[in-house]
């Protein structure tokens, strides 16, 4: 069958990106609130969450983190399988972001050291590393998304041009042009749109949110949003109908919200209760009727009915992610969905590290 595909979230440190979703053929699942949190992982990832993300069939979640062996994954089937192995090779860095692309054989992680970015073969568990990109981004990878076509792999670091991308074919081609107009500063996030025509990238110098048409490289610059986010953007994520766009951002209100047509529309009211603290992580549900933040402080999760704007939050799960304020890259929290069930994860920086939730 053919899929629309949308990347969900994109985080800070963590892009998160989201998911790919299932095409029009196929029923896309409604968030309506937190249920009942899953049991932990019975193997849990070894240290500090900071992306998460579920392959688009939805039967495997994996989880970036900050210790060996820097990346977890588990089956998953309304609940944690047990773990599976260790890849073979266990990536220089520390995990930042997580993500499969959208035909679900490659899972790729960024990380705080050379080479930056580790692909892998995947098939129901790690297989081989592919060989690293002839030219290396020039630091850390806080952002990682594959294009909807299979075609790209992009990445989003802490020195300029602050994003890259590569040709993606059974491993990593050539690099692509830097974008003619660079980024303003720091990415830590990326998005395509889910046909793919469009890639926006959060940073933390005004405009804090970047947009480019896509056509296999980086077109020109869109115009910036009349409203700016309010400061440092730190995460990204288009609905499934391509229609909206949302960033995560440092400075109350958190989190902004733009109609979105090749370009940012008139951006919507901010939500009535606002998410605690900066969103480091934003993703929209697979059916788009909810968007969610992940933030610093507790609840550490929020969510909201969405429509055109953003609907009363729901109650706060009754069994809350942890954190701590001062924690080693407290910042890199992540949040998304899964495609199939609107199963919510959060990826977090203390144990047990991750947690999720059905969909009530």
């Amino acid at each position: 069958m053919g899929f629309v595909v949308s990347p969900l979230r994109s985080t800070f440190g963590a892009a998160s990106y989201r998911g790919y979703f299932p095409g029009a053929a196929a029923a896309l699942a409604n968030f309506n609130g937190f249920g009942t949190k899953y049991a932990n992982p019975a193997t849990l990832p070894t240290g500090a969450g900071q992306g998460v993300e579920f392959n688009l069939s939805g039967d495997v979640i994996a989880v970036a983190h900050l210790t060996s062996p820097k990346v977890s994954a588990y089956p998953w089937s309304n609940g944690f399988g047990t773990k599976y192995a260790n890849p073979g090779s266990i990536p220089a860095g520390n995990g930042q972001e997580v993500a499969f692309n959208p035909s679900g054989d490659v899972i790729a992680l960024g990380t705080t050291n050379s080479p930056f970015i580790d692909a892998y073969a995947w098939s129901s568990g790690f297989g081989s590393k592919y060989s690293n990109p002839a030219t290396l981004p020039p630091a850390g990878v806080r952002g990682v998304v594959f294009s909807p076509n299979n075609a790209h792999i992009a990445l989003g670091h802490n020195v300029s041009s602050w994003v890259s991308a590569y040709a993606w074919s059974s491993g990593f081609g050539s690099r692509v042009s830097n974008p003619a107009t660079l980024p303003a500063g720091f990415s830590t996030s990326l998005a395509f749109t889910a046909n793919g025509n469009e890639i926006a990238v959060p940073h933390d110098s005004t405009p804090f949110v970047s947009a480019y048409p896509w056509t296999g490289a980086f077109g020109s610059k869109l115009s910036n949003p009349a409203t700016l986010p309010a400061s440092f953007g730190t995460s990204v994520a288009f609905n499934s109908d391509n229609n909206n766009i949302a960033i995560g951002h440092r400075d109350t209100p958190f989190i902004a919200a733009y109609p979105w047509s090749s370009g940012f529309g008139t951006k919507y009211s901010n939500p009535a209760t606002l998410p605690a603290s900066f969103c480091n992580s934003v993703a929209f549900s697979p059916s788009g009727n909810a968007i969610a933040g992940a933030h610093r402080t507790s609840p550490v999760v929020s969510a909201y009915p969405w429509s055109s704007g953003f609907g009363t939050k729901y109650a706060n799960p009754a069994t809350l992610p942890t954190t701590a304020s001062g924690f080693l890259d407290p910042d890199l929290i992540s949040v998304t969905f899964n495609s199939i069930n609107a199963t919510i994860a959060v990826a977090h920086n203390t144990t047990p590290f991750i947690s999720t939730y059905p969909s009530t």
